[in-house]
């Protein structure tokens, strides 16, 4: 394999179009034209429901767009100050194992909040990467999402840097319950990182995880 392309884009990227993008990409990878990426971006404020998503769980339908996706999982919300990082690899060329891939994912998040100081963690029965908190209260800080087509992955992972929280509440977020569990983001754990600093790290721990 050559080393994996690197795409950032600045100002907000429409959820509908890098889903058109993505696919592009996954094809053109499949077909031997193009390599692997990682894509990092942000979205305008939307939710965006996952193949397990509840109608229950969106509790405000009509405060931002609603997208459904073939990714897995359940509803999630992006936005301004989180970063979205879209990883289109060849999962063929990388041993074809679908749950080591998804450990991976975990992994370079965690890595990568390890970078400033932050322990995120597993947990077996939730998705994504939690902060403990005092007491039993934990708090969701970045989300998975993926599909994969003819081997190749799209999708990926969200780290909350700085959004607004508060946006979560319009819907249960991945299934949670939002009695015990939260969201939070780095800014309001009191880390103060910079896009192009959580880009950084977010590059460096990629290529601790999968390689360059």
């Amino acid at each position: 394999m050559g080393p994996v392309a690197w795409k950032v884009s600045d100002g907000l990227v429409p959820y509908r179009e890098a889903v058109l993008m993505m696919e592009d990409r996954v094809a053109a990878i499949r077909a031997g034209e193009a390599g692997e990426m990682v894509w990092l971006l942000e979205h305008p404020p939307l939710y965006s429901a996952g193949t397990s998503a509840k109608e229950a769980d969106l509790l405000t339908p009509e405060r931002f767009p609603v997208f459904k996706t073939g990714r897995g999982g359940q509803y999630t919300y992006h936005g301004p100050g989180q970063r979205v990082g879209y990883a289109m690899l060849d999962l063929k060329q990388r041993g074809g194992d679908i749950r080591l891939f998804v450990r991976q994912l975990e992994e370079w998040i965690i890595l990568t909040l390890a970078r400033f100081n932050l322990r995120g963690e597993r947990r077996e029965n939730r998705v994504g990467i939690w902060i403990a908190r005092d007491g039993a209260r934990e708090d969701k800080i970045a989300a998975i999402g993926v599909r994969v087509r003819h081997w190749v992955s799209y999708h990926g992972i969200s780290i909350n840097l700085d959004p607004t929280l508060e946006h979560f509440n319009g819907i249960v977020p991945c299934g949670i319950d939002p009695a015990r569990y939260g969201v939070t983001s780095l800014a309001a754990l009191g880390c103060q990182v910079t896009m192009a600093e959580l880009d950084a790290a977010l590059k460096a721990s990629f290529v601790e995880v999968f390689g360059g």
